[in-house]
């Protein structure tokens, strides 16, 4: 099993969570910084994975999603200069704690983490993704589990659907129906998550609803007899939003199971690292541990 971590999620939870008056010797913060940390080694204490990557957003409005469509991801304030700081010292403390990190100006941490599972699932591994996120979860496939980390609540492939209303394969085409207000994506007006669903039970594809739509008007739903007519004015909105909300797998990456091996920690680093950002104490104790108990370069224990 190999485990992919939506970091980015967990270094915004930490980032409203906390207090802010986790500092530095120089008054930085580094309250987010301490929460993803501390997340990560609890992780890594309760799995043991032998393999283990965190992928973070770094595009920043600058990925191939804001040339297709620029109002994309436009509602969301740009982040403070003290949480990009955390983020990047993140991003060391993962390098230090032997986990492998990704981020990428031209895509994002979901493009990553969907390339990463395709490369490792092509050597016959399994992925379990760690995030809050519901869009990742239209790359769980069969053996793969999402799991949500702060809610400790796992989803296999077939308890997908209950959850976010439509199974993993067509969830794409579910948020090209809905839209994502989240994400500034529009999708066809006056369709929601129930008619979305629906239309999803009848139809394998956004393709094949678009290739019927007369059959639309005889479908059991609640203004059936002008939905046709509206998807087909929203067409265009429909795909646009398929080809935001669909998550490339195809990122360039160079190598499989290798790119997310878990390495020993450096305990020294940790320890330096953690004392300098304004945290000591327990999170270079559970690393000193791992070091000692861990099989690096192993093949990890299977889950259940």
């Amino acid at each position: 099993m190999v485990y992919l971590i939506d970091a980015s999620v967990y270094v915004f939870r930490a980032w409203y969570a906390l207090p802010e008056q986790l500092c530095d010797a120089d008054g930085n913060p580094t309250h987010a910084l301490y929460g993803f940390a501390s997340m990560l080694c609890e992780l890594v204490q309760r799995r043991r994975p032998g393999y283990v990557g965190a992928a973070f957003d770094a595009s920043h409005g600058r990925g191939f999603r804001a040339r297709l469509y620029p109002p994309y991801k436009a509602n969301r304030e740009p982040a403070p200069a003290a949480l990009k700081r955390q983020f990047t010292l993140c991003r060391e403390f993962c390098r230090h704690f032997g986990v492998a990190e990704f981020a990428s100006e031209e895509y994002e941490a979901d493009d990553l983490i969907g390339s990463l599972a395709a490369r490792v699932r092509a050597e016959g591994l399994r992925v379990t993704i760690v995030t809050r996120d519901k869009d990742l979860a239209q790359l769980i496939g069969p053996g793969d589990v999402y799991w949500d980390y702060g809610g400790d609540v796992e989803y296999r492939h077939g308890e997908i659907a209950e959850r976010f209303g439509v199974a993993p394969e067509r969830l794409a085409d579910f948020l090209a129906l809905t839209g994502d207000a989240v994400d500034n994506v529009p999708g066809v007006p006056g369709v929601g998550r129930k008619t979305a669903s629906a239309l999803l039970a009848h139809f394998a594809s956004l393709d094949e609803l678009y290739a019927d739509l007369g059959r639309v008007a005889t479908l059991p739903l609640r203004g059936a007899a002008t939905l046709g007519a509206r998807l087909q004015a929203h067409r265009d909105a429909a795909y646009r939003a398929r080809a935001l909300t669909r998550i490339c797998c195809a990122a360039p990456l160079e190598g499989g199971r290798e790119l997310v091996r878990r390495r020993e920690p450096d305990v020294e680093a940790v320890t330096a690292f953690c004392r300098r950002h304004g945290f000591g104490g327990s999170l270079p104790q559970q690393t000193r541990r791992l070091a000692h108990a861990s099989p690096y370069g192993s093949e990890p224990p299977a889950v259940d």
